[in-house]
């Protein structure tokens, strides 16, 4: 079947997510929640391209079978419970741990399954799996934002499926698993297959409302937690990496993270279940008094389009490799500012960010005129400080 959204030459994932969610958007192919931009759309006709996943072979000879927490996967959810299998969900952007096993009330009703099934049931009904518990999950069902016939997918840019994988691959949960993906046939489109890296999931099947799509992809899936693509900052937003990290340095394996020293020691930490990470790119109005912090550099970004959210600037930094250690979002003034750990880094920061473009307007990236000196100023002052620095940069900058 010939793809309905074509990609120019030389698309990035950022561009081929744009364009699924316009047309859906511009052809009105979704339900509830929309605007669909930034999320795994809820497609019309989720439903019916759910009935596939208990037709294939696999789903009848596994047990554990894990289902991303995504709207339009809430029929997939529903199939395993119905089944009577073992439903495992992610916790919500990895907070709290890894997976939850979905327990349904005694001699529930089937409308007590459906209401399981939903994103309140997955909460109200969630038991957490330790890492060290044992699962054999051989069916793993994911959402996306585009996908190839031969199985190349691009999720909604935020890496939750693909670390989610991964730790499941260290903890010995997967070991050949199957990997299924549930989408609006219009998000079936022609992926070149650089845009797919080593820690990217490939998936095996694609279920549309009116196909069953075997890939056989070649390109392997991820054997575990590639450390050397992490950094210290992924460890605090997502902290069950920093337990999951001692246990494979107790057994022996590299865990260096990008830009550590070889062979740094690993403290063992013990996250409570009950309390929730901030994530790393948000920054309050607090003061900043840790030691060694005072080279921090930061970055200007300026003509940001209105009606952008923070969470799609977020992605497009992730995708261009350049992650802050903190942003501060001024979305109504049309700006932001990233801090990095030195002056290389954010340096290296503005190369990744040359050219950058969302929603049609080119991101005036640069270094923030006024930089933090040798004696700390307060948050509060240096904001005021880099405000004024940058008045002058925005007047010459109206498009």
């Amino acid at each position: 079947m010939e793809p309905v959204i074509s990609l120019n030459q030389g698309a990035s994932k950022w561009d081929i997510r744009q364009k699924v969610w316009d047309y859906i958007e511009a052809k009105n192919l979704a339900n509830f929640p929309r605007p669909v931009h930034n999320r795994i759309p809820n497609f019309k006709g989720a439903q019916s391209a759910c009935t596939h996943v208990s037709n294939l072979e696999v789903f009848h000879r596994t047990n554990e079978i894990k289902v991303d927490p995504d709207k339009p996967l809430e029929g997939a959810r529903l199939a395993v419970l119905q089944a009577g299998k073992t439903l495992l969900v992610p916790t919500p952007r990895l907070r709290t741990g890894l997976l939850n096993k979905i327990v349904p009330p005694q001699g529930a009703s089937r409308d007590d399954l459906h209401v399981c099934a939903t994103s309140q049931g997955v909460k109200e009904y969630s038991v957490p799996i330790g890492l060290d518990e044992k699962v054999k999950v051989d069916l793993l069902v994911v959402g996306s934002v585009a996908v190839s016939e031969k199985g190349y997918r691009i999720g909604k840019g935020e890496g939750f499926s693909d670390m989610e994988y991964a730790m499941m691959v260290s903890t010995g949960a997967v070991r050949d698993p199957v990997v299924v993906t549930v989408v609006h046939d219009c998000q079936v489109m022609d992926i070149p297959e650089n845009l797919t890296e080593s820690h990217d999931l490939t998936v095996d099947y694609v279920l549309t409302p009116t196909r069953v799509i075997k890939t056989d992809c070649k390109h392997p899936k991820p054997q575990g937690i590639i450390w050397a693509k992490l950094d210290a900052a992924m460890l605090e937003k997502i902290p069950v990496l920093k337990k999951l990290r001692y246990m494979e340095q107790q057994a022996g394996r590299d865990v260096t993270l990008r830009g550590a020293p070889v062979g740094a020691a690993v403290e063992e930490t013990k996250q409570s279940p009950d309390r929730e990470q901030e994530p790393i790119l948000k920054r309050e109005d607090t003061e900043e008094g840790a030691p060694g912090q005072t080279a921090v550099t930061t970055v200007y970004l300026g003509r940001i389009p209105a009606g952008l959210r923070v969470s799609e600037l977020k992605s497009a930094l992730r995708e261009r490799g350049a992650t802050p250690l903190r942003l501060n979002w001024q979305g109504a003034q049309h700006r932001a500012f990233l801090d990095y750990c030195d002056r290389q880094a954010a340096e290296a920061a503005l190369l990744a960010l040359e050219g950058l473009s969302i929603n049609g307007r080119s991101i005036q990236a640069e270094l923030a005129k006024s930089q933090r000196s040798s004696r700390k100023p307060s948050h509060k002052h240096r904001q005021a400080q880099m405000t004024r620095a940058q008045t002058g940069a925005e007047a010459r900058s109206v498009t």
